[in-house]
């Protein structure tokens, strides 16, 4: 089952109060595409920079996002694993993550959990802030589970 981008949206913006609260918005939603933001506004810390937890929580969504756009959610949920963050420079203006999945991929996630009742991936990215330079980069490992 495909969802719309209005529902897509809905579930990472507001059906989660932590993000919520952080402002993170959905840019791109496209089938094995995904950017997301975060605005500095709202979580900063204690030099006026972003925390470390609002770079870290935009690090961590894109999994979610990725899901919700390739895979059909009545078949199948997500859950993290593991996650590491580097932290590269300090965030002085929103900040902005883009990461893909080809088509490749999603499907031989799909057969895997079709067949064993789990399937791991792995997405690396880049936050990167207004100028484009990259503030944190991140690996997370997600896995997709027979509902």
């Amino acid at each position: 089952m495909e969802l719309s981008k209005e529902d897509i949206r809905d579930l990472l913006e507001s059906k989660v109060a932590f993000i919520e609260r952080t402002g993170v918005k959905a840019l791109i939603l496209e089938k094995g595409r995904i950017k997301l933001s975060a605005p500095l506004a709202g979580n900063e810390n204690h030099i006026g920079t972003m925390y470390a937890g609002a770079l870290f929580t935009l690090a961590e969504v894109p999994g979610g996002a990725l899901f919700l756009t390739s895979f059909d959610v009545t078949r199948f949920y997500p859950v993290v694993k593991e996650m590491k963050i580097r932290f590269r420079r300090p965030a002085a203006t929103d900040v902005t993550i883009e990461m893909l999945m080809a088509e490749e991929e999603v499907g031989r996630i799909q057969e895997e959990a079709e067949e064993s009742g789990k399937s791991e991936f792995v997405l690396t990215g880049e936050v990167k802030d207004e100028k484009g330079e990259v503030v944190a980069i991140s690996e997370g490992v997600y896995q997709i589970r027979k509902a």
